[in-house]
């Protein structure tokens, strides 16, 4: 990891096993139509935009309460020419207990601001998040991506921002 990754935190009021088994529900916070398993080593899944941006993840770590890892391993973005930009790229959860609850940090190793998609990838990152993990953590709903939509709404990702 470099300083230069992009890095996000959030703290919750759960326990750290309840925020890692929030992360393995990826349809409740990133996207509803994610095919494939998406909570052990090993899982491969496949996270679709409408045309927009696919991927494909492999589960690399899965340590209840400490730590989840994926590794992109096939990538389109339709709105950048350099198409390698994720792949290969690990996504970490790394969590930590802390007073009344669980420190996430949620790091993209390899998203570095070099990258074309960084501007867009750091805003619905941050809405992801910052906003919709964070509530399905917290609320038990989050606000995943819906087959239909381009990504977070607008007003989603002007509210994260103003926080």
């Amino acid at each position: 990891m470099s300083e230069q990754d992009y890095t996000t935190t959030i703290r919750v009021p759960a326990t750290p096993s309840d925020v890692s088994a929030a992360v393995a529900d990826v349809r409740g916070w990133w996207g509803t139509d994610v095919q494939g398993a998406t909570s052990r080593v090993g899982d491969v899944f496949d996270y679709d935009v409408d045309g927009i941006h696919h991927s494909r993840i492999r589960v690399e770590e899965a340590v209840p309460g400490e730590r989840v890892v994926w590794r992109v391993l096939e990538n389109h973005l339709a709105f950048v020419q350099d198409q390698s930009e994720w792949v290969d790229t690990t996504i970490r959860f790394d969590l930590a207990p802390v007073d009344g609850g669980t420190e996430l940090t949620f790091t993209h190793v390899g998203l570095v601001p070099s990258y074309e998609c960084y501007d867009v990838c750091f805003d619905a990152w941050g809405f992801y998040i910052r906003t919709s993990l964070d509530e399905l953590i917290r609320t038990g709903v989050g606000r995943p991506h819906r087959s239909g939509e381009n990504g977070p709404r607008e007003e989603d990702v002007r509210a994260m921002l103003a926080q």
